[in-house]
């Protein structure tokens, strides 16, 4: 039996041995690219069975280079760096992992509502400069009985929601595609004005697409409190960033807690970074050791599936399955 290649375009932690031990099952080995630019992937991917990526964008050029290319698998949830229609075009399945992290986000987002909210990143600097007077934070508020919006509810929203609620929080929902299911399990639904207008913290957990980009502008961010929070720790190109920037520097929102930015690191010169109701961190909410090590397992299992003649556990292209070529799957 040939041996199958799978190409690995990136990832953030230190080696693919977890990848390569579930592969080196059905009969496949990895290559690593060196860097994620077209060119050198394009290079790579001749000749690759599978294509395993996280961050790396895997357009049509990448995907059409190896005529033997039978699944693209991304190493997280959102796959807004694939390029899924012309997947589909190929017949070839894009795969995720959709129940991945949900307890890291949310427990990161709870963390940015806590700092911001009690100012303990703010104290902490003040402290260590010898100032330690309350004035350091602008504002401190109790947290239980506010309300919490949250715009997309899949099952990050769902894991955020439930610690929510035991810290005494209000939740409110915004998510159209699951309105009515929403409803019959007793979970408010609001309209995207009202999460605006309501919410004390307002957490986005949508996908990245053409109907989502820049859903947070400047009209979304006129219609907050005041004293309102602002948590991102789904994609960046949710938010307009030119807009949070002219909300946050007139006080026009209390603050905002942002762990994925356009582009992904930004200059430190930045003048986001120059807001101190801003409290940053660098696209780390999925992290923990377990998060990492299951994600490293579970989207290498997708591939397996796929190699070995399985149905992965998650396609989201599951149209392609329908085609003449995926009918031996089981």
């Amino acid at each position: 039996m040939r041996e199958s290649t799978v190409l690995v375009t990136d990832h953030t932690w230190d080696s693919t041995s977890i990848e390569a031990e579930v592969l080196a099952r059905v009969g496949a080995r990895i290559v690593e690219a060196a860097h994620d630019s077209e060119e050198h992937l394009v290079e790579l991917a001749r000749g690759a069975d599978a294509i395993l990526t996280c961050f790396a964008t895997v357009g049509p050029a990448v995907m059409g280079a190896s005529d033997r290319l039978r699944v693209v698998a991304r190493y997280g949830i959102g796959v807004d760096n694939i390029a899924v229609a012309d997947a589909t075009r190929l017949g070839i399945p894009v795969t995720n992992v959709p129940r991945y992290c949900a307890d890291e986000v949310a427990e990161h987002v709870i963390a940015l509502i806590f700092a911001l909210v009690r100012g303990v990143h703010q104290y902490d600097a003040a402290i260590r400069s010898g100032n330690w007077s309350l004035g350091t934070v602008r504002q401190t508020r109790r947290i239980a009985g506010c309300t919490l919006g949250i715009i997309g509810y899949g099952h990050i929203g769902e894991a955020l929601a439930d610690r929510a609620r035991g810290l005494k929080l209000t939740v409110i929902v915004h998510d159209p595609a699951r309105e009515v299911e929403l409803q019959r399990l007793g979970i408010e639904t609001v309209t995207l004005e009202e999460v605006a207008r309501r919410s004390d913290f307002i957490s986005l957990h949508a996908p990245l697409n053409d109907f989502t980009r820049g859903l947070v502008d400047a009209a979304f961010l006129a219609e907050m409190k005041p004293e309102a929070y602002l948590i991102n720790a789904a994609r960046g190109g949710l938010v307009d960033q030119a807009a949070l920037l002219d909300a946050l520097r007139l006080h026009r929102i209390a603050g905002a807690g942002i762990d994925v930015f356009v582009p992904e690191r930004l200059p430190v010169e930045h003048p986001l970074l120059a807001q101190e109701s801003l409290l940053a961190t660098p696209h780390t909410a999925f992290y923990s050791e377990e998060s990492v090590r299951d994600l490293a397992r579970l989207a290498a299992e997708s591939v397996a599936a796929i190699l070995s003649g399985r149905t992965p556990p998650s396609v989201v292209n599951p149209e392609v399955l329908s085609l003449p070529r995926w009918s031996h799957l089981v």
